[in-house]
């Protein structure tokens, strides 16, 4: 399963999207990327495969050209106005799933949309901290953008453990006392950056939560 999904639209942007599907390809793998032209294989249910792929990956990057916000179809509709708009759809079922969405825009002078721009069900688009490929400096900016999505899959993998470790189902024990003496409790306190407390204990430790 690609661990990051690309969210484009197509007419926008389309050499810089490219470039930025082989940078990410060449630095962790094309098996890791998901692309819908490439990563659909024919005559697939490419609707379940979009759903389930933006549904279940660990980053999905929204890139955003000039041309994305206002792009309209032959009878003058925006696109994103339309409830079955693919884009819409895409970003609005990661965050639904609570997956992490970062916004890419592409080109030294595209702005992130504002929130009144959007509808409403991704309007959150308009609040998440974006990353930037400048057409200017492109190859500085395909590299930072290759440092930057591999340290938030490793916060990912990262954050994955911690909530194995602290799964209750996860720790030691069938309800039984220990034949040996107990040694002393130990109280443990642990704090998580942004906020909340994980830990993790064995059979003869008291914790307590920050």
């Amino acid at each position: 399963m690609p661990r990051i999904f690309l969210s484009f639209r197509k007419p926008d942007s389309r050499w810089m999207r490219d470039r930025v599907y082989r940078a990410l390809s060449d630095r962790l793998g094309a098996d890791e990327i998901f692309k819908s032209g490439r990563s659909i294989p024919p005559g697939a249910d490419f609707a379940e495969i979009l759903r389930r792929q933006a549904a279940e990956c660990e980053l999905m990057c929204v890139l955003i050209g000039p041309g994305w916000l206002d792009a309209r179809s032959e009878d003058g509709v925006r696109l994103l106005d339309r409830a079955h708009d693919w884009v819409r759809v895409e970003i609005a079922t990661a965050l639904r799933a609570g997956n992490r969405v970062v916004p890419v825009l592409l080109g030294d002078a595209t702005m992130l949309p504002d929130a009144s721009a959007l509808p409403a069900e991704i309007a959150q688009l308009a609040r998440l901290q974006f990353l930037r490929v400048p057409e200017t400096h492109l190859p500085d900016g395909l590299r930072q953008l290759g440092d930057a999505v591999t340290a938030l899959l490793s916060d990912a993998e990262a954050e994955a453990d911690t909530d194995a470790d602290t799964d209750p189902a996860a720790e030691p024990g069938d309800g039984t006392a220990p034949a040996s003496d107990p040694e002393p409790s130990v109280t443990m306190t642990a704090h998580v950056s942004g906020g909340g407390s994980a830990y993790q204990a064995a059979r003869d430790q008291t914790i307590r939560l920050a």
